[in-house]
Formats: C-alpha cells, sequence, structure tokens
C-alpha cells in the first residue's frame, strides 16, 4: 500500500502491481468502498495477463483524504438542485473525482490508461474518458449507468431493507454485521457467497478502514446532483466495454443498455444472474474479457510506423 499527493491536495492510497513499462490498467471502486472491494482474483489475474494494474481509494473512502471540513451534505438538496434553481453549497462533484484520476496519473507518471470503474467508479471513468480523450487507451465500465441518480422498485425496495438494518452503534462488530448483510442484499442470486466467506471479508474490509459515514454521504452527494450525462457520453472516443448483471438491485440492466447505446461501437456484455457485487465464480471470465479489450485497444494505440518497423524487423 502507498500513498501520492494529488496536485489538488488529495491523498491517495493506492496499490501497483505489475510490470511498470506494460499498459496500465486503473480500477475505479464505487460509492463508499476501499479498492480492496476489487477482488483479487481479478487484480492479479490483470497483472498476470501483462499489465500493470493499480487500484485506489477515492477521495472519501478508505485510507485517502477525508474531506470533513466540508461536512454533511443534504442529499435532498442536491438531487432537487438538478431540477429546480436551488442553490447548494456541493463539497465536490463526480467532475472532481474524475479530476482526481487524471492528476493521480499524473503524479504517478502515467501518460495514458486503461479505465475501469464499477458502479460509481464506472461514472467516474465514463466522464474521463469523455473529458480527458488522449490519456484513455480504453474504458471498462462495470455494474454502471449514465443517468443520475434516479429510483426504481427493485433499488427502492433495496433502501428499504438497508434501513431496517442499519447500524445502531459505530462500532466494528456491528459494522462488521452491516457489512456482510449488504453484500447479501446486493449479491447475485445465481452466485450466492457463504457466510462464512463475506464474514472473512468484511472483518479484513472493516479492520483497514471504517466508519467513514459522511465521506458516503460527500460522494452520494455528488452522484445526486451530477446532471444526465448522455451528450458526454457521446464524446466518449475510446474502445468501450459494459458488463452488467441481469439481476443487479442497485443499478438495473436498463442503465447498462442504455450506457452502450450511447457510447459509439461500445459492447455490451450481460451476466444473466448477477446482481451488484464481484462472485467468485466469475472473475475468470471477467478478467479474460478486460484483459482481451485492453490488449486490443493497446494494439490500436500503437502508430502504425513502430507496426511496420516491428514487421520489418522480423
Amino acid at each position: 500500500m502507498e500513498h501520492i499527493l494529488t496536485a489538488s491536495g488529495i491523498s491517495i492510497s493506492y496499490q501497483d502491481e505489475g510490470d511498470k513499462h506494460a499498459p496500465v490498467i486503473i480500477l475505479i471502486i464505487g460509492l463508499g468502498a476501499q479498492y480492496t472491494v476489487w477482488p483479487d482474483s481479478l487484480y492479479y489475474g490483470l497483472v498476470e495477463k501483462g499489465f500493470r494494474v493499480i487500484r485506489f481509494d477515492n477521495r472519501d473512502a478508505g485510507l485517502s483524504s477525508k474531506l470533513d471540513e466540508f461536512g454533511k451534505p443534504s442529499l435532498l438538496k442536491h438531487w432537487l438542485s438538478r431540477r429546480f434553481p436551488i442553490r447548494t453549497n456541493l463539497p465536490y462533484s463526480l467532475d472532481d473525482m474524475a479530476r482526481d484520476v487524471k492528476q493521480f496519473m499524473n503524479a504517478l507518471d502515467i501518460k495514458k490508461a486503461h479505465l475501469v470503474g464499477a458502479s460509481m467508479g464506472g461514472m467516474i471513468a465514463q466522464i474521463a474518458a469523455a473529458k480527458y480523450k488522449k490519456r484513455i487507451l480504453s474504458l471498462t465500465s462495470i455494474m454502471s449507468s449514465s443517468s443520475p441518480l434516479s429510483f426504481s422498485s427493485s433499488n427502492i425496495n433495496l433502501l428499504v431493507k438497508l434501513a431496517k438494518i442499519r447500524p445502531r452503534s459505530s462500532n466494528k462488530e456491528a459494522a462488521i454485521e452491516y457489512n456482510v448483510r449488504l453484500n447479501q442484499l446486493i449479491g447475485s442470486p445465481a452466485y450466492p457467497q457463504d457466510e462464512h466467506t463475506l464474514y472473512a471479508n468484511a472483518e479484513r474490509y472493516i479492520t483497514r478502514a471504517h466508519n467513514n459515514q459522511r465521506g458516503f454521504k460527500r460522494q452520494l452527494a455528488a452522484i445526486a446532483a451530477t446532471p444526465y450525462r448522455e451528450q458526454l457520453l457521446k464524446k466518449i472516443k475510446a474502445p468501450t466495454l459494459v458488463i452488467h448483471g441481469s439481476a443487479d438491485p442497485v443499478m438495473p440492466l436498463s442503465g447498462g443498455i442504455h450506457t452502450a447505446q450511447l457510447i459509439k461501437r461500445s459492447k455490451l456484455k450481460v451476466i444473466p444472474g448477477m446482481g451488484h457485487d464481484f462472485p467468485p465464480a466469475l472473475m475468470k471470465k471477467i478478467t479474460k474479457w478486460i484483459s482481451k479489450h485492453a490488449h486490443k485497444a493497446s494494439q490500436k494505440s500503437i502508430p502504425k510506423t513502430k507496426h511496420a518497423h516491428s514487421h520489418f524487423k522480423k
């Protein structure tokens, strides 16, 4: 685990593995999550496929900078500000979080990278791919959406259930219990994980960092205040892969389908029975998809003169 300071003064906690001269894949995780949510089997699987792979904690999550000076935002106000002329003091936006990615790359002296984002991380990756075209080799958007925060029968039902299991204390044991129940609710119906594994994962997760509910709400406010990104996504030129589960209770499948429709020449992979998690049984398949997609995009980015030169040398 390492830390680096961006030009905006955000301290980013990250892990960097693989050949430093290999094509770079940057993994961007979702709402309130630490980078350890990315399964090791996927992370190291991509390293074994020949990539330099970096995963990091977003601002206000894990061991990266906590922006407590911004306080606790009003989610309702920020959500309404998209529709009505209501003045709000937004702590930061998804655009700011996308800028974090660019500045993080600058700090590590990475000229170009493949972005893989999950959930909110997919939204951040989409914005970065649209705004920093020359820096992004390819985009993979997993269980994400092109739309702002919206409600469906599935995620309203999920919110009701989450409210019932919300921890009443901030101690470690309560946080672990909540993490397990959360993952059971958002998990994949076709690929359920046993409770023992969920508890072991939650123990490691909470031991690393926990009890940052204000940071979670600030990230959620960034999502709530972000306008519809239809025109922005149409600007994306990077080869794009969209992966979505058919049984996702957080981001309905329609969100993934619409994302793929907006981005030119993107490819959509729908996984039957997958929810809003990373089922171990699917990691080999998803690793293969991302690796193949990124390798192909890397080859396309090599200037034709280099192709001709390497062919001549052979």
